[in-house]
């Protein structure tokens, strides 16, 4: 009999700034086998007294160096995994927050690279299909249609 996994919940999201009039967003890349890098919005684990938007903004400044603030809730996914043997299954939960502070940093152990990106870029450079479908969520706030 399978065992039932183990149950996750995380929170990150999309830090955004303007520069020169184009709005760009900061990934984290890691590193696959073979060396390619895999970009990905930060995210992590929800600590003990932390709110999901807290959880955001530590995360995004952990991973990025950037300091934000929550402008919009973006929507969440589950997904199932295996890691050192166990099944998980995670919540993660997403947020547009906007930049008002930091420099750009790869300094968090996680994470191998960081970068800033065009929003419209988003679709082709974002390794997974779930954040994606957070991505266009996240122009959509932006262009004001959201």
């Amino acid at each position: 009999m399978p065992t039932p996994p183990t149950f996750e919940t995380s929170a990150g999201g999309l830090v955004v700034r303007v520069e020169h009039g184009q709005a760009q967003v900061a990934l984290i890349g890691r590193a696959r086998r073979g060396g390619r890098l895999r970009w990905s919005m930060p995210k992590g684990h929800v600590e003990a007294g932390e709110t999901l938007e807290q959880t955001a903004v530590r995360e995004v400044r952990e991973e990025t160096g950037i300091i934000g603030r929550i402008v919009a809730p973006l929507g969440s996914f589950t997904y199932t995994f295996t890691a050192e043997g166990r099944r998980i299954r995670k919540r993660v939960h997403h947020y547009l927050l906007r930049a008002v502070a930091g420099e750009l940093s790869d300094d968090d152990v996680e994470v191998t690279a960081v970068k800033w990106v065009p929003v419209a870029e988003l679709p082709r450079v974002l390794a997974f299909p779930a954040e994606r479908r957070i991505a266009r969520r996240a122009e959509a706030l932006l262009a004001g249609d959201g």
